[in-house]
């Protein structure tokens, strides 16, 4: 069995819809596109090339697929280790839309992408990663297969957006294994499941 992490961009609200540009995810009317990039900086960067490093497969949904088709194929994978993997590991593709895709290495999910995903986890290997893709991760939590979540919080507040966290997000505990801040205000926190919710009573002692 191998783990499956998600690797995700959210703002103080949870909002996770288009990160990195204007133009990215307008759905919805969205206007804030690109809300990541001017607290974007060189830790960060050191830590998410390190994220990439343990995969040995990507999961994605069909948004983020197509962002990431559009760029990353023309990127030299010299030197950059997040070009390197997504250009030559596996990527697996969930839509419902897609009929085709031709980025090399990357093949549409075919039936139920819960059971495939299932099936992906079942085998030995690295981590499955997910990037991205907050609708396809929010289907990955109400199945309960999401087993760590690798959060960048940026300090900004939207009000508006599509969020990581949907009514249909499974109870869990999470425990803490990883914190740092950033000297542009982002919180990089990294969580793996802890079991079920532990719930108690807060007495005034306690207070």
């Amino acid at each position: 069995m191998r783990p499956l992490v998600v690797t995700q961009f959210l703002t103080l609200d949870g909002v996770a819809q288009a990160p990195g540009g204007p133009e990215e995810d307008t759905s919805g009317g969205f206007r804030y596109g690109g809300w990541v990039v001017p607290h974007f900086d060189d830790p960060m960067g050191r830590q998410i090339d390190e994220w990439f490093a343990g995969a040995q497969d990507f999961l994605l949904g069909r948004g983020t697929y197509e962002i990431f088709a559009a760029w990353w194929p023309k990127a030299p994978t010299e030197d950059d280790p997040i070009a390197r993997a997504l250009n030559t590991l596996p990527k697996h593709v969930a839509s419902r839309t897609l009929q085709s895709v031709d980025w090399d290495g990357a093949r549409l999910i075919e039936g139920d992408v819960v059971d495939a995903v299932r099936a992906l986890k079942a085998q030995d290997g690295g981590e499955l990663q997910v990037h991205g893709s907050p609708g396809l991760t929010q289907t990955l939590l109400a199945a309960d297969l999401v087993d760590e979540l690798r959060l960048i919080v940026f300090p900004v507040t939207l009000g508006t957006g599509k969020r990581l966290f949907g009514e249909g997000t499974m109870p869990r505990g999470w425990r803490l294994t990883s914190s740092t801040g950033t000297p542009t205000g982002a919180l990089i926190a990294t969580y793996q499941r802890a079991g079920d919710v532990d719930t108690g009573t807060m007495t005034p002692e306690q207070v």
